[in-house]
């Protein structure tokens, strides 16, 4: 079949193309920025990419006619914390027009739980792009889930943050409301059972694991499995917004993803019926096994993909390709050269920068820094890297974003999404005479853009000076300064 996935670059969407390739479907990928899209080299030569905004005026060219069946995967609860419906519902309706102009028979949902009579603004939204999508020139499959735990995903790297980070914790009393978490591979396994299943045309259906939680209670159960010691007490007193800044503060999550999340929280989500388990013959994992896999595909550096990498985790607005050029005029530069006597290791070294491994030189200033980021609202240091050794256009690296990572040519492009009164660049370049460069530059934006830049020298020069030095000179068996 040939298989239009949306939301390719997305968290479901990078863990859905591969096993859609692995089945022998085509694949036609609609992503806003083709340079986003964060897969290696071998799938890409088997995929076809194509550049569609869905909030922007149809353009129904675009859209090869013969798609036989699509996924729908997009949703903007991260954008905003106000208007985030109306975008959803604007989206929802130019993809029925695009989908007017092809052959497309099934198009498939990824929706939430709305069994509750008092929704969330999120779930309603959820909802109204489901009815909308009812009224397309295709038959609807609606798949309706709680939240879905899996490495890399939101729900289990809050709640990993959480536990990992508090022995003690003063919750507020959303803490208590019940939900039915499901674990990401069968939320793939009824994905890709609906496709073509015409007893699933024009259907609803619930999905979700076999246990129903609190969230108390699931962080209790994660503390158990990695045996930390927890403590938690709930309060009814803690607003919504103050509740939005203790997730903002303490894990990964960006303020405006936490602000839907804690509005979405006071509201059961647990299924109603198990046609769909039944129909497909899915045997769902517990909230314990979903964890232990997580884990396993941690620990074996095999973390597909990672909500953290979504351009809305951080300040980026624009199109990656935007910003790869890095301006020459009116900006301010640190130029560092090194020899290197190991070039291959500086390659990997560069690649490796950033989250666990750290940035080579003054790992305690860099923190404080990204301390200081997060306090006045930026992305901070919370969102690490996905990979440990590999890196993709698009990509979250702690409070960067990766404009350009091209191994063979041996080059990494990154711009800063910390809080700064301009606009950043770091980039790191091996030449054929194997000499290093590495060229901070920062475009300041009016008079307090030049008195940052003026008042960092100090640090600048000496953290720059050791950072590409130990970049130099590291191997895997030394200890980091």
């Amino acid at each position: 079949m040939k298989i239009l996935l949306t939301g390719a670059n997305g968290y479901i969407g990078m863990r859905l193309l591969p096993l859609l390739l692995e089945q022998g479907h085509e694949i036609v990928c609609a992503v806003r920025d083709k340079n986003r899209l964060s897969v290696n080299a071998r799938i890409l030569k088997r995929i076809t990419i194509i550049e569609i905004d869905f909030l922007q005026e149809p353009e129904v060219s675009k859209l090869p006619k013969d798609i036989d069946a699509a996924y729908y995967l997009i949703h903007s609860m991260t954008s905003s914390t106000s208007d985030f419906d109306e975008k959803e519902e604007l989206s929802a309706r130019n993809f029925n027009t695009y989908l007017k102009n092809t052959n497309c028979k099934q198009v498939i949902y990824l929706s939430g739980i709305v069994n509750e009579k008092n929704l969330s603004k999120h779930l309603r939204s959820r909802k109204q792009v489901e009815d909308m999508l009812y009224n397309g020139n295709f038959k609807l499959t609606v798949l309706r889930a709680a939240i879905i735990v899996g490495s890399g995903s939101s729900s289990f790297e809050i709640i990993r943050d959480l536990c990992e980070k508090l022995p003690i914790m003063i919750t507020p009393k959303w803490v208590t409301t019940r939900c039915q978490p499901i674990a990401i591979r069968n939320v793939l396994q009824y994905l890709s059972g609906v496709l073509g299943n015409e007893a699933c045309y024009n259907e609803s259906f619930d999905i979700g694991g076999p246990d129903i939680l609190s969230y108390k209670e699931m962080m209790l159960r994660y503390a158990e499995i990695r045996s930390l010691s927890l403590t938690i007490l709930d309060v009814p007193v803690m607003s919504p917004k103050i509740s939005s800044y203790w997730l903002y503060f303490v894990t990964s999550t960006s303020y405006k993803l936490a602000l839907n999340l804690v509005d979405s929280m006071r509201i059961e989500v647990i299924t109603r019926d198990t046609r769909l388990q039944e129909l497909l013959q899915i045997t769902p994992l517990t909230y314990i096994e979903a964890i232990k896999l997580a884990f396993e595909k941690i620990e074996q550096n095999q973390v597909v993909s990672s909500w953290k990498d979504s351009m809305i985790s951080g300040r980026f607005r624009k199109d990656v390709s935007e910003y790869i050029k890095v301006p020459e005029f009116g900006c301010l530069k640190d130029r560092q050269t090194i020899k290197l006597d190991n070039p291959e290791q500086a390659l990997e070294n560069i690649w490796s920068i950033g989250g666990n491994r750290g940035w080579y030189y003054a790992n305690k200033l860099w923190k404080i820094r990204g301390f200081a980021d997060k306090i006045f609202g930026g992305v901070g240091l919370r969102r690490g890297r996905t990979h440990t050794n590999q890196l993709y256009e698009g990509d979250s690296l702690d409070f960067w974003r990766v404009l350009l990572a091209d191994k063979k040519e041996k080059r990494l492009l990154l711009f800063a999404e910390m809080k700064v009164p301009g606009e950043a660049w770091l980039d790191w370049e091996i030449d054929d005479d194997n000499i290093l460069h590495q060229t901070a530059t920062f475009r300041p934006r009016g008079l307090w853009g030049r008195l940052y830049w003026f008042s960092m020298l100090p640090f600048h020069y000496f953290i720059f000076e050791g950072m590409i030095r130990n970049i130099a000179t590291y191997n895997p068996n030394n200890n980091l300064p």
